[in-house]
């Protein structure tokens, strides 16, 4: 019994040894697939973030650009001269920093002027609100500051609805506000309040002119020169996104290749980039002279051009969806319109391009009149060809009705047939018509910024480029580092 009693107990204790094992190693296979997992992620998120910093670098500079600034802003801390000179406010630097350092240069100057302005004058507002209270006494001290912080932020606060201020000055407001409620709601007396509203402005000065210096001198970043990019870029899209699809459904392509389908769909980033051009063109405003842009430059009329392209790509989503539509024409019905509906394309993708070149030099092109001639001259051509089609319709009818209709189908089923044969190509070449109308409101557009930019003529820059004794201009350098500019981007 005693031998049987020690065997067992034996065994027992080698499976529990071995369901421990188990367990274990379950564990230790569980702890490194997680980990296997984990490495594996990070991984892919250190490529994708090393592919976004290789594809633009600019904003890999931006992250050092921040990190100097608040480098050196840190010095109050550090360097003992500076720290005796702000105390302990040397934190609204770093904070002023961190909040206004921004990826172009104009948001940069816009954020630091609103938060200097803002700051200045809801700290003089607040200590002079706090001063009254304090004379009134103890009974109307809160009245009185309960009143003026009512009405003083929500007057500050309606302010951001009106859009000139909401455009230049919305985050100066917000500032303003927030100020405010932190001075005239202190507890400090008013010396005090003058003491630390002198730090705390000094370091909040200190803390913009070092972003200012840092996004201007290192490799500055402009919001006019990307608004430049991208309206331009946003023409040579809506160009091909036209000639494409003009030439897809008359050269009868179903299956298009994936560069053509990428060039059909180009227009859409015409129609997605509106808040963005506003946004850009306000922050140019507030941006020195860079490049061929002076100060003064009408950043505004680069939104009135994209208005103007959003209008033409809609008119072409709407061919698109005609074209997309389950009501085929024929091909008989295209061979009629195919060659004048191609030109028609071509002629206003020509325009828009030619538009584009005239934007991208500078300069106001000496074929742009021509392109735009022909352009109508095919439009007029394809309206006339229109205005023929009522009497094919007609003639469709009659030849029908004169044929002898199957006993399945009654005629006026067939009548039926061949009008809606005719209506997608009707559309099709009335929507090109409409294109040709939107695409001179673009030219339109593109001249007036001609005339406000004061663009110089094309022929006389040729002139003086090929005169035997002219050297290459500062304005022929700049086109040219332009221009490779945009292809790298």
């Amino acid at each position: 019994m005693a031998r049987g009693k020690e065997a067992t107990k034996e065994v027992e204790w080698r499976i529990k040894v071995e369901e421990d094992d188990t367990l274990k190693s379950k564990v230790v296979g569980c702890m490194w697939a997680v980990t296997a997992g984990l490495a594996l992620k990070l991984c892919k998120f250190v490529k994708k973030a090393w592919e976004l910093g290789v594809n633009d670098p600019r904003k890999f500079i931006h992250c050092l650009k921040v990190g100097m600034a608040l480098s050196a802003v840190s010095l109050f801390y550090y360097w003992k001269p500076l720290y005796d000179g702000v105390g302990g406010n040397a934190m609204w630097a770093v904070m002023t920093v961190v909040v206004v350092f921004e990826y172009t240069a104009g948001a940069t100057i816009y954020k630091t002027v609103n938060r200097m302005c803002g700051t200045s004058l809801a700290g003089f507002l607040g200590i002079g609100v706090h001063w009254v209270a304090s004379r009134a006494g103890e009974q109307f001290e809160p009245i009185i500051v309960g009143v003026s912080l009512f009405l003083l932020a929500s007057a500050a606060t309606f302010s951001r609805f009106i859009p000139t201020i909401k455009a230049r000055f919305d985050y100066g407001a917000m500032i303003f506000i927030l100020t405010f409620c932190l001075v005239s709601i202190s507890g400090y007396r008013v010396d005090e309040l003058l003491v630390m509203a002198q730090y705390r402005m000094f370091t909040i000065i200190i803390g913009s002119i070092l972003c200012i210096i840092v996004s201007l001198v290192i490799r500055p970043i402009w919001a006019g020169f990307e608004l430049f990019v991208l309206v331009t870029g946003n023409l040579d899209k809506l160009a091909n996104s036209l000639q494409c699809c003009v030439a897809q459904y008359f050269d009868g392509s179903e299956t298009p290749d994936e560069d053509s389908d990428k060039q059909l769909l180009g227009y859409k980033c015409v129609l997605s980039s509106k808040a963005t051009e506003e946004s850009m063109a306000n922050l140019a405003r507030w941006e020195p002279t860079h490049g061929r842009f002076n100060f003064r430059h009408p950043w505004r009329q680069y939104v009135k051009i994209g208005a103007s392209m959003r209008s033409c790509a809609s008119c072409l989503d709407a061919l698109i969806g005609c074209i997309n539509s389950d009501n085929k024409a024929s091909d008989e019905m295209k061979k009629n319109m195919r060659s004048i509906s191609l030109k028609v394309g071509a002629d206003c993708a020509s325009v828009i391009r030619e538009v584009a070149n005239t934007m991208r030099k500078m300069r106001k092109s000496s074929k742009l009149d021509i392109r735009v001639t022909e352009m109508n001259s095919a439009a007029q051509e394809l309206r006339s060809l229109l205005s023929c089609y009522p009497n094919l319709v007609h003639n469709a009818k009659r030849s029908t009705q004169t044929e002898t209709a199957p006993s399945d189908i009654p005629l006026p089923a067939k009548v039926e047939i061949s009008l809606m044969q005719i209506v997608q190509v009707v559309t099709v070449a009335s929507l090109l018509i409409e294109i040709v109308a939107r695409v001179e409101g673009i030219v339109e557009a593109v001249e007036e910024l001609s005339d406000l930019a004061n663009f110089q003529p094309e022929m006389c820059v040729k002139s003086k480029q090929h005169s035997p004794d002219s050297k290459i201009s500062p304005d022929q350098q700049n086109d040219e580092e332009t221009e490779r500019t945009l292809q790298m981007v």
